[in-house]
């Protein structure tokens, strides 16, 4: 039997290989069933990056990935969020759900002031064009998810 082997010369890679498994797992005719799965598909995408990265997960109506995409990039503790291109990349991907995720570099995995205020003006932006905001997750060392805390 012939066994294929890999050879990683840094966590990163391995940490990148992991991403694309699970990215292969997660295509449109999969399901988002439960927030853990959620939380596991970000934290490989998003929880060992440097800076901190707005992510979203469009979503069809019955909570298939459409497309994970990376919207906004900043810096080792902050990313600009702009709510109008939020809408435009959810109307370009027909998503009928959205789940968003940002990463702290930090580690620290609460919400800032900043989080809950961006994630509040991002669910009524989208709430104008039927398009449900399902959660906020973020990651740091452990993840923080807005709508298991009460927050949507």
């Amino acid at each position: 039997m012939h066994s294929e082997s890999f050879i990683y010369h840094s966590e990163t890679e391995v940490l990148e290989a992991a991403a694309g498994f699970i990215k292969e797992r997660f295509k449109r005719s999969e399901t988002f069933t439960s927030a853990l799965d959620a939380q596991h598909f970000l934290n490989l995408r998003l929880g060992y990056q440097e800076r901190e990265i707005f992510a979203a997960l469009f979503l069809d109506s019955q909570h298939r990935l459409i497309e994970y995409q990376e919207l906004f990039f900043g810096t080792i503790d902050a990313a600009a969020v702009y709510p109008r291109e939020v809408v435009k990349a959810a109307l370009d991907h027909n998503a009928a759900a959205v789940i968003f995720s940002h990463n702290h570099p930090s580690g620290v995995s609460q919400p800032s002031q900043a989080d809950i205020a961006i994630t509040e003006k991002l669910k009524k932006a989208l709430d104008l064009i039927d398009v449900r905001t399902l959660d906020h997750i973020i990651i740091g060392e452990d993840t923080f998810s807005f709508a298991e805390s009460g927050y949507l």
